[in-house]
């Protein structure tokens, strides 16, 4: 989840020593919020249900200091902004490592650092710096031998590939294989690292719900979709996400490079249009994805490789941008109560049943879709007319970053167009890009009441933008 939201996003891991050789789960501790637990009460609440694994955003102090001594993993994050910096002068990410990874290792247990997240949307244009910046990290970590103790990746998002169905015909966006995707998987292979990538099937769902069934996103009984490419059969449209990956990274010869799911999650609350969003269908989503992973095994292209999964995310987190669902990924609210019961040990496991939604429909091998309304019925509210997102500039350029960042990460808008020597690039302005990222969104929500809003950032007009010889579509 690229913000956002990405992603991610974001990258905890839930593990579960009793089942040490099956798969395991992380959660990913996000604070874009101002209403969380001290760090201190957060570890305490992770140790109750017996999380020892867990990913931070950033290198705070307070939190890696809360961390020491508890017995628990941490993945750290070098954030997108820090990194050109860190690949312009290897002197920056000495200090970087020496400050905030070596200072506290290994009595905060520090296993990993994703340098940067979904850096191949980020609207700020950093994919040139990552490898540079990645390479420098490492040679930082060689530099206080702690290089064999901790990992370094970089989380990708799913739009980092041209092609995601079906999944045998995975292969990565051609304008990223030389640029970043070779040289980035070539770095994993020498230093023997996995590729971080952050997958949702809420939003492959909620924008097909009319071909993806809710069963199938939600790993749930259903009949399965046999892939034509490869005569495999998914039950769950993760599994066919991540084999495509890994379709993507065969192409490219790398099938030795492992996959960490770093961002996954389902959003227990959303706005009237996202469909899917509810706190039944994220308890589905989160507690039979758990049991999937515990239970050992890998998926139908990997077989014999237990999945390592970081959920998204630990809390709630009411100051993040965009849809109500941004706000209500997590597994706990900010007092440390569940949001809904679902087990984190494998004994919890024993007694664990997913109740399946009575709007499935088994006669009918579907599922039926409804967002709660008066009496039950279904809300569906679009902006009639031609009309168009743009940037409300009289916010400022910190909330209209935000804003932009969001809309080209976790937000999944086409932001390609808006890269430097591509046709919307010029002018090369704050304000028009987040227009054309704005609008791109909004579009692709087929213009839905509540998808121009970003914090304020963004307003509706019925005249058509035209920045430069740049003329904004009224759909995709």
């Amino acid at each position: 989840m690229d913000l956002t939201t990405p992603i991610f996003f974001i990258f905890t891991l839930l593990t579960f020593s009793s089942l040490s050789e099956a798969g395991s789960i992380g959660v990913n501790y996000g604070r874009i919020a101002n209403n969380l637990p001290s760090a201190i009460k957060a570890v305490q609440l992770l140790k109750s249900k017996g999380i020892n694994k867990i990913r931070i955003y950033d290198t705070d102090s307070s939190v890696l200091k809360a961390f020491s001594g508890s017995n628990i993993k941490l993945t750290v994050n070098l954030p997108n902004e820090l990194l050109f910096a860190a690949a312009r002068r290897r002197s920056f990410a000495y200090s970087w490592v020496q400050k905030n990874i070596a200072a506290y290792h290994p009595s905060t247990q520090i296993e990993a650092i994703a340098v940067g997240n979904e850096v191949f949307v980020d609207s700020n244009n950093t994919t040139l710096f990552l490898i540079p910046a990645m390479k420098n990290i490492q040679a930082a970590l060689l530099k206080y031998n702690l290089a064999s103790d901790i990992k370094i990746s970089s989380p990708i998002a799913l739009s980092a590939l041209s092609t995601s169905y079906p999944s045998s015909a995975g292969s990565f966006r051609h304008d990223l294989i030389e640029s970043a995707v070779k040289p980035m998987l070539q770095f994993l292979k020498e230093t023997e690292s996995f590729l971080m990538v952050n997958a949702y099937p809420f939003f492959a769902f909620e924008s097909n719900s009319d071909v993806i069934s809710l069963d199938y996103a939600l790993f749930r009984e259903n009949p399965g979709i046999v892939d034509a490419g490869n005569g495999l059969k998914y039950l769950s449209l993760l599994d066919a996400q991540i084999d495509a990956v890994y379709a993507a990274l065969s192409q490219l010869k790398y099938d030795d490079i492992p996959i960490v799911v770093s961002e996954t999650g389902w959003p227990s609350k959303g706005d009237s249009n996202e469909i899917g969003a509810s706190l039944e269908n994220a308890a589905a989503y989160n507690g039979n994805l758990i049991r999937r992973v515990l239970t050992g095994g890998g998926t139908p292209l990997r077989p014999k490789s237990d999945l390592t999964v970081y959920l998204f995310a630990l809390f709630n987190e009411n100051k993040k941008f965009g849809p109500t669902s941004e706000r209500n990924y997590g597994l706990f609210y900010p007092d440390e109560k569940t949001v809904y019961d679902i087990p984190f040990t494998v004994e919890g496991l024993k007694n664990y049943h997913d109740r399946p939604s009575p709007e499935t429909s088994p006669e009918k091998g579907g599922s039926r879709i409804s967002t709660p309304g008066q009496g039950g019925g279904t809300i569906s509210a679009t902006v009639s007319g031609q009309s168009w997102c743009v940037a409300n500039v009289e916010v400022g350029k910190d909330r209209l970053q935000a804003g932009l960042d969001y809309a080209c990460g976790e937000g999944g808008a086409e932001c390609h167009s808006i890269q430097p020597g591509s046709r919307c690039f010029d002018p090369n302005t704050l304000e028009a890009h987040a227009s054309y990222a704005f609008n791109s969104y909004y579009q692709k929500k087929g213009r839905s009441i509540g998808t121009c809003f970003f914090g304020g950032a963004a307003t509706i007009t019925s005249q058509q933008p035209k920045f430069g010889k740049c003329e904004f579509p009224t759909g995709y």
